[in-house]
């Protein structure tokens, strides 16, 4: 049986299509995808993502763990900052993408995809060899990104705190529509100026924040948005997608994430993989392409091949860009092909779509 958020009835009044993601019974979308995107891009966009797991980290230990599974140096931040980073296997390919905040010295908290919580809490127990204290509380946190250039008007309409002082990745704790503590955050997932609410529903009712979001929301155009747009929103900003740009079968310096792989930080799991592919040399690596047709829609799995009909890669992602109305995509090209402007075709059933490299974001303000 699929799982619901606590603003499911709230999904059901706003007249949601929904669907299976992760397990959980979520919004795709209310009024359509390409009318929820435009409402992020230009005023506002309120999204259930109730579904991400929140493990808590704590103790004299956390940072050891914490450096252990994940490749980025954790040990950099500072409270009320947060770091986006991702935990690999020993071989080098990626466990998942998640995000860590820290509260103080000894306590963190560490947000995962919806689909990985079991797996990466498996994970990231069978390696807590130094006895941190770990706590498990995707079923108690409720979250609402709030997505769009209206975002801090609308909060600072019922937020206790003057949320334009939330500079990206860093975090407060505030009020919000008088329901206390809640942990008000800018690592937004669309490009735009934005805020997540994690809300403890052992303290607070999330549902009076989602409804008084949507009410100081109506005067400046925010729109529920579903699953669907907050996909066309990522890819526009080539934002990697697990289980798409990146699984266990890609390596962080493949997916261009080697900016956030801290090689020199120190031990960690899967540092000897990946260094000894940065000393080998990529054979491939994940590059962004726009179609020179925009009826040509690149979807995931299709072949990408050069102008000789050789085949040097495939697609991870793609859409129909609803901000640039062109074909867009992203997919592992082989290492020669994974220049800008390099020419290539994409393979879209029986014909060959003629498609450009190019280095995200597609969508640039």
């Amino acid at each position: 049986m699929l799982k619901r958020t606590l603003f499911f009835e709230q999904h059901k009044k706003h007249n949601a299509k929904l669907i299976d993601f992760g397990g959980f019974e979520m919004p795709v979308q209310y009024s359509g995808i390409r009318q929820e995107h435009r409402a992020v891009r230009n005023k506002a966009g309120l999204f259930d993502v109730s579904h991400m797991g929140e493990f808590f980290v704590s103790g004299p230990k956390a940072l050891n763990l914490i450096q252990k599974v994940t490749i980025n140096d954790a040990s950099k931040l500072e409270p009320g900052k947060a770091q986006y980073t991702a935990m690999c296997y020993e071989d080098g390919g990626i466990v998942d993408d998640l995000l860590v905040y820290m509260f103080s010295k000894n306590e963190y908290m560490l947000v995962v995809n919806a689909s990985n919580i079991d797996k990466d809490w498996d994970w990231i127990s069978s390696h807590n060899t130094m006895d941190a204290s770990l706590e498990n509380r995707s079923d108690e946190i409720a979250l609402l990104a709030l997505q769009g250039p209206a975002s801090v008007t609308i909060l600072n309409e019922i937020a206790g705190i003057d949320t334009s002082g939330v500079k990206f990745y860093t975090f407060e704790e505030g009020t919000v529509a008088g329901e206390q503590g809640v942990i008000i955050s800018a690592t937004g997932y669309t490009g735009e100026k934005g805020f997540e609410l994690y809300i403890d529903t052992k303290k607070s009712d999330p549902v009076k924040i989602w409804k008084a979001l949507t009410e100081a929301g109506s005067r400046f155009g925010l729109e529920p948005a579903g699953l669907g747009a907050r996909d066309t929103l990522r890819l526009e900003m080539g934002y990697a997608l697990y289980g798409n740009d990146i699984t266990n079968e890609t390596t962080p310096l493949e997916a261009g994430m080697g900016w956030l792989t801290k090689l020199e930080k120190g031990d960690f799991i899967g540092r000897e993989a990946l260094l000894k592919q940065k000393e080998n040399g990529l054979r491939r690596k994940l590059m962004g392409f726009v179609t020179d047709e925009p009826r040509n829609v690149p979807r995931q799995g299709y072949e990408i091949g050069d102008s000789d009909g050789n085949v040097i890669g495939f697609v991870t992602s793609g859409t129909q860009s609803v901000s640039l109305e062109k074909g867009i995509g992203m997919g592992y090209i082989r290492i020669d092909k994974a220049q800008p402007d390099q020419r290539i075709a994409i393979h879209i059933r029986k014909k060959t779509a003629e498609a450009t490299v190019v280095k995200p974001p597609f969508y640039k303000k």
